[in-house]
């Protein structure tokens, strides 16, 4: 950052219930999260004077500050999909290091999934039919399907095959075993993946994320008063947003996220390399999205990311530990998944995360540097963040 602006620290995260949740409201674990993440951070909620939330509420994020009993004088209420919160960390970053707030609350719950159980919504996620969705909209074309199109496209022009998409999954319940909160935590195989529902080909079920219930929340703050608190910081080095399109027409190349755009920003931003990256969190709704996401984020050139991702080197002990929590695909998507990310990234860079979850390189060292990546859409945005340890 240049000269006279502040530095920014993540200085608390946390995590509400997840999982199966049935009689708990979104409003319940905004709350739960937010008293958590404070707690974590050591700060008093008076020092509190910035609030960002989307998705709930009528006029968010102001009814939900106003059930946590906050008054900010700096509100984000920016909805982009699942990249939401990476997005609002960059504002959040921009605005305490110019000054115009000091510590900035991220805070998500949903209960989607027991919302569709109690037939409070349906199953299908539905954005309407206004504007250029209208032309879409009437050949039924779902979120799934949109994915399904663009993965069968990456698979026809560069070889990928439903095998190294399938292999992606394997390796993310491999992490998800060693996460006592995640959903599902039993080992699947390549022919597990292959061999579940067709949803929208070439994905299957285990292509696809769970649905569940959760939510967590985040605590950024300025450098002076990381001091104050409990735990180690772990500072926001560069961040990156970027959007693409909202109609499938609109985009120009489907083997292309908006990605590649977010995280060449967040990366010469912080003044580090992919290759320098100890942890990466990505969005995960599907497994063409990790893949691409690698690709479009510089860890391996376009249209190796079925090979990048082979062997194992997605897990916690491999060469680039990937989604360490489980992700989406196996512990935990209650919908706009992205603010799951940073806390987990930040988790691995304190050296939080339970045994066997918990990543160390060489010499048994601690991660230094990780990168938390959003998806929102069908790849009409992202924002990424580079954040390091202290």
């Amino acid at each position: 950052m240049s000269s006279g602006r502040r530095k920014v620290a993540v200085v608390g995260v946390a995590l509400s219930d997840c999982g199966r949740l049935d009689t708990v409201t979104p409003y319940a674990l905004h709350a739960q999260a937010a008293r958590h993440a404070l707690a974590d951070s050591g700060l008093d909620r008076n020092v509190v004077d910035g609030f960002a939330s989307a998705g709930l509420g009528t006029l968010a994020p102001v009814d939900v500050a106003e059930y946590l009993g906050l008054r900010p004088t700096w509100v984000d209420s920016t909805s982009v999909g699942g990249s939401t919160w990476e997005v609002m960390a960059a504002h959040a970053a921009d605005a305490i290091a110019a000054g115009h707030a000091n510590a900035v609350l991220l805070a998500y719950g949903s209960t989607a999934r027991a919302d569709i159980k109690a037939g409070r919504r349906t199953a299908t996620l539905a954005f309407g039919a206004r504007g250029p969705a209208q032309f879409e909209a009437p050949y039924g074309h779902t979120i799934v399907a949109k994915y399904a199109m663009a993965a069968r496209r990456h698979m026809h022009q560069y070889g990928t095959t439903v095998q190294q998409l399938a292999d992606i999954a394997v390796q993310t319940r491999a992490n998800a075993a060693c996460n006592p909160h995640a959903l599902h935590r039993a080992p699947i195989t390549i022919d597990d993946v292959l061999n579940s529902p067709l949803i929208a080909d070439p994905f299957t079920k285990l292509h696809c994320c769970i649905r569940s219930d959760g939510g967590c929340a985040v605590l950024l703050a300025a450098e002076e008063y990381v001091p104050d608190t409990v735990k180690p910081p772990v500072w926001v080095l560069g961040t990156g947003t970027a959007v693409s399109h909202m109609t499938m027409s609109e985009w120009e190349d489907f083997t292309v996220s908006p990605a590649a755009v977010s995280g060449r920003t967040a990366f010469e931003q912080a003044g580090v390399t992919p290759q320098e990256i100890d942890v990466a969190e990505l969005y995960d709704a599907f497994t063409y999205m990790t893949l691409v996401t690698l690709e479009d984020l510089g860890f391996c050139p376009k249209g190796e990311g079925g090979a990048f991702a082979a062997g194992g080197r997605l897990t916690t002990g491999g060469a680039l530990p990937v989604n360490t929590d489980g992700g989406g695909l196996s512990a935990c998507h209650p919908g706009m998944r992205g603010l799951f990310l940073i806390v987990e990234a930040v988790r691995q860079l304190r050296g939080e995360a339970e045994d066997g979850r918990q990543v160390r390189r060489s010499g048994g060292r601690l991660p230094q540097l990780a990168v938390a990546s959003g998806t929102g859409g069908w790849f009409c945005s992202s924002g990424t963040v580079v954040l390091g340890r202290g």
